[in-house]
């Protein structure tokens, strides 16, 4: 999985998330966009690549942290800790 919030929406920047599949699926492996905005998928659809660059809709890293039995912070003074 690849978090792209940050990734400008750009033809150098698409072709990169693309050489990186690629070398991914080489390996066996397969990317995952997270956090995608509208306007890098446009851009991804535009080139034609919506079906090698997949982006996870709606993933939310709450989701992630439960899916992964991530607890809640605590302070070492919070008795709710115990």
């Amino acid at each position: 999985m690849c978090d792209v919030r940050a990734v400008a929406p750009e033809g150098a920047a698409v072709d990169a998330l693309a050489r990186l599949q690629l070398n991914a699926q080489r390996l066996g492996l397969e990317l995952r966009l997270l956090h995608a905005s509208s306007e890098l998928q446009e851009l991804i659809a535009f080139a034609g690549l919506d079906e090698v660059l997949r982006v996870e809709a709606g993933w939310q890293a709450e989701e992630r942290e439960q899916r992964l039995g991530v607890e809640e912070k605590r302070e070492l003074d919070d008795p709710a800790g115990f």
